[in-house]
């Protein structure tokens, strides 16, 4: 097994792309990696099969990626960039969103990502070693992107009563998360209008409607 430290090195032995093409072709690498991540699990996974999905040489794969666990490493970064990217959008119209459309800004943010999300947690479950730290600081950096957010929109809002309701809105975003996943849920509509809901009804109550 690879311990952090040799993971660490191999991601910064990574060779950055400096032009379209080659970004281009990483972005291909990642997308197979994420899918075949998604299908087969991680120890199943073979670099082989991901250069097969995304039509590339084994060689192409191996310029850009040195092992295996380089390539979940720029997956789950991915994935945590794209999420706070998406915060830092709602944040920046956060003061000026009604409470209802706030809500829902809130919730579509990991629905929206819910695919990525998959193959991050089931990477995470896989290399729970490797990856112990990662997890927790996006998390962390995720609570503490919701609490300003939601002062934002209450500048009255005391800090502590900040933090504990973006625990709780953070909580409610990831169960709509997981409901857009669960296979064979019927109800799934339903379920989510519910959340969306419960979150308006929530953020109403601890904001205030103005």
């Amino acid at each position: 097994m690879s311990s952090q430290k040799s993971t660490a090195s191999d991601a910064a032995a990574m060779r950055e792309p400096r032009r379209q093409r080659g970004r281009d072709r990483v972005a291909a690498l990642l997308q197979a990696g994420a899918a075949v991540f998604a299908e087969k699990g991680y120890e199943a996974t073979t670099m082989t099969e991901v250069a097969a999905r995304a039509g590339a040489s084994i060689g192409s794969l191996y310029q850009f990626f040195p092992n295996k666990e380089a390539l979940a490493d720029a997956l789950l970064a991915g994935y945590g960039e794209q999420v706070l990217a998406g915060l830092q959008a709602v944040e920046a119209q956060a003061a000026r969103l009604a409470v209802p459309a706030l809500a829902d800004a809130l919730i579509d943010l990991l629905v929206g990502l819910k695919q990525q999300r998959v193959t991050a947690l089931a990477l995470i479950e896989a290399r729970r070693d490797a990856v112990a730290a990662q997890p927790l600081t996006l998390r962390d950096a995720l609570r503490a992107g919701v609490a300003r957010i939601l002062a934002l929109r209450a500048p009255g809002l005391p800090p502590e009563r900040a933090k504990a309701m973006a625990i709780v809105v953070l909580l409610q975003m990831k169960a709509a998360a997981a409901l857009g996943t669960e296979p064979g849920l019927k109800a799934r509509a339903a379920a989510l209008a519910e959340l969306r809901l419960m979150t308006r009804l929530y953020l109403a109550e601890g904001l205030g409607q103005a």
